[in-house]
């Protein structure tokens, strides 16, 4: 099984606009589908299924209170003039994200799971990958114009575990457990509450 946590994010226009403009420019970009865009929080990777309810259970102790977050700027990695990733940037709200991934992977690794997520966490909405090198100005260009926009604003009150299932027409995402938090911190959670998306 190959799980993730991360934080649903809803289609604001101005994203819609943003893919839209993205697939205008000719760029050969692999779109993310509008209702699977999220923030990663841990990519945990292939795990086995009889260790699933260890990572469910890693995952619903985690204990924050909702807060906000910004989404705002557009850029790509590893930089603009090499891009390979388009993102969405987060201005408000990066404390926050970046301590809930600290205890995820604490609970994560004091219960034997290893994330297969070293790298520095930098959180995102990544939009397409790009997969070749036709009219790459033209997306650079896009990017660039994008690049002080505000995209939306959302409050925070709820992770999910996701397991995804990787086909040719893209990665199909099913929602395993949501933890819902309440602005006092604290929360519940429902296994297999969402429905399948992809």
């Amino acid at each position: 099984m190959r799980l993730f946590t991360a934080i649903d994010i809803p289609q604001f226009p101005k994203i819609l606009e943003f893919m839209d403009a993205v697939k205008r420019s000719g760029a050969d970009v692999k779109l993310v589908e509008p209702y699977n865009i999220h923030i990663t929080l841990v990519f945990i990777g292939e795990i086995p299924e009889n260790k699933l309810q260890l990572v469910k259970d890693s995952v619903s102790h985690i204990n924050f209170h909702s807060f906000k977050i910004k989404l705002k700027g557009t850029g790509a990695f590893p930089n603009l003039s090499r891009p390979r990733v388009v993102w969405i940037g987060i201005e408000e709200g990066l404390q926050e994200l970046r301590s809930i991934r600290g205890m995820l992977m604490k609970e994560l690794l004091g219960k034997g799971i290893r994330p297969d997520d070293e790298k520095e966490f930098s959180p995102h909405l990544t939009i397409g990958r790009v997969k070749g090198p036709s009219n790459i100005m033209n997306l650079i260009n896009v990017i660039n114009e994008y690049q002080n926009v505000d995209f939306g604003e959302m409050t925070v009150n709820k992770i999910i575990l996701f397991k995804s299932t990787l086909t040719p027409k893209g990665p199909i995402y099913d929602s395993l457990l949501e933890v819902t938090l309440n602005e006092f911190g604290g929360g519940s959670t429902s296994e297999d509450k969402a429905k399948q998306r992809g």
